[in-house]
């Protein structure tokens, strides 16, 4: 199983700890894909040569996760400027209780601690991409030029997810234009149709449509 811990524990034993101390060690907070992620890459290829092979691979992480019900409809890949796979990340809100948690964030996350560095980028000495089935919510939006990743690629489009019953939350209408001016190249529908697809295949099995504070 590929996990990512990014906290220190504390030992519960130590009994000089202080009340504090203790009840940090009660928490954790782990990046964790589902057991079947890796066999899945590691039947794959080691490079995804044209756009529309990572979008592929992205795409059909997201189908993976509806099928064999580890999340939700929605898959992302960080890659370098080779083609080469950096990390996976499919949506595990439900699965893991984390409303973080959606697949270019587990992406991001993942990349960043594969890098050991914040910055993905590396202060624009590298090039990466992050390509997501879906294009990104506001959480994951407003992520995106933090990361440090230099070109987005994107297959189903927002108002696919919302027409399924997602809350993609107030995001820029002319969001990929705000991303373009910090230096972040956006490619949108690349392959949308399979996409979509995917997002049609979670609500036609009736998968749960986590939005907090409604009922989907």
């Amino acid at each position: 199983m590929l996990f990512v811990s990014l906290s220190n524990s504390i030992h519960a034993l130590d009994k000089s700890a202080s009340p504090g101390e203790e009840l940090l060690g009660q928490f954790e907070f782990r990046i964790e894909l589902p057991p079947w992620v890796a066999e899945f890459l590691g039947r794959g290829p080691q490079v995804f040569a044209t756009e529309e092979e990572r979008m592929r691979l992205a795409i059909a992480l997201a189908r993976e996760n509806v099928e064999r019900q580890t999340g939700g409809p929605f898959g992302a890949a960080v890659f370098d400027e080779e083609g080469r796979l950096v990390a996976p990340g499919v949506n595990v809100v439900v699965t893991s209780n984390c409303s973080i948690l959606h697949a270019e964030m587990v992406a991001i996350a993942l990349a960043q601690k594969k890098l050991a560095r914040y910055d993905i980028g590396d202060e624009g000495r590298s090039h990466y991409a992050l390509v997501a089935s879906t294009e990104p919510c506001a959480m994951c939006f407003g992520a995106i030029p933090w990361s440090g990743v230099t070109r987005l690629v994107c297959g189903a489009r927002d108002e696919d997810a919302r027409r399924i019953g997602f809350d993609e939350g107030p995001k820029l209408s002319d969001w990929h234009k705000a991303l373009q001016k910090r230096g972040i190249r956006v490619t949108r529908d690349v392959l949308r149709e399979e996409a979509v697809a995917v997002l049609d295949l979670y609500a036609g099995l009736g998968g749960p449509i986590y939005n907090a504070g409604r009922h989907g």
